[in-house]
């Protein structure tokens, strides 16, 4: 599958195997296996086996390598081009979020202390309280995988729970929720 690039992107592959990714949002870099080349032509990346290789002639370790670094280049191209962005929902009585100065945040999560968090500068975090309504952590970044991390390491902080819900998570998320002790009194 061909990757198109949009306007304003442009893809260098240098001698060594490292593709380097440069749009209007940032510049991402991947170092790709030898045994994966990289070939642009008329605004289109494929990827093909390295010495020629056919599909029947590949091993199982270059079909693996050539679906990951695809989908790492492709993420690499929507990244600069358009950006991802997560959101994250604080569920629970007195959990809140903070602002702090050098892009960096501070967690409430009922905990005796505060939890502070320090963000790389390729990541914009902004969070929204309203009145009743649940805090609202927007992570944005040209990275996809580091912006997955670290919604993650937020999210650990207090994972939600099955009864009552409460915990820090990703906006339409569904928990599966459990009944308490008195469904199986019966």
């Amino acid at each position: 599958m061909p990757i198109s690039l949009p306007e304003k992107v442009e893809v260098v592959v240098s001698p060594d195997n490292v593709v380097t990714v440069k749009g209007p949002k940032g510049e991402l870099t991947q170092k790709v296996d030898s045994s994966i080349e990289v070939a642009i032509e008329n605004g289109v990346i494929t990827l093909q086996y390295a010495g020629g290789k056919t599909l029947a002639e590949a091993t199982k370790q270059e079909h693996a390598y050539h679906g990951l670094y695809r989908a790492l280049i492709n993420n690499m191209v929507i990244g600069v081009s358009t950006g991802f962005t997560k959101e994250l929902e604080l569920v629970g009585v007195g959990y809140r979020v903070n602002d702090k100065p050098n892009n960096a945040i501070e967690l409430l999560l009922g905990y005796t202390h505060p939890i502070y968090m320090q963000f790389p500068a390729e990541v914009k975090v902004t969070t929204k309280s309203e009145r009743n309504k649940n805090p609202l952590i927007t992570l944005e970044s040209c990275d996809k995988a580091l912006l997955g991390l670290i919604c993650a390491k937020i999210r650990s902080f207090r994972k939600p729970e099955p009864y009552k819900g409460k915990g820090v998570k990703f906006v339409g998320e569904v928990i599966r929720r459990k009944s308490g002790k008195s469904a199986g009194a019966k």
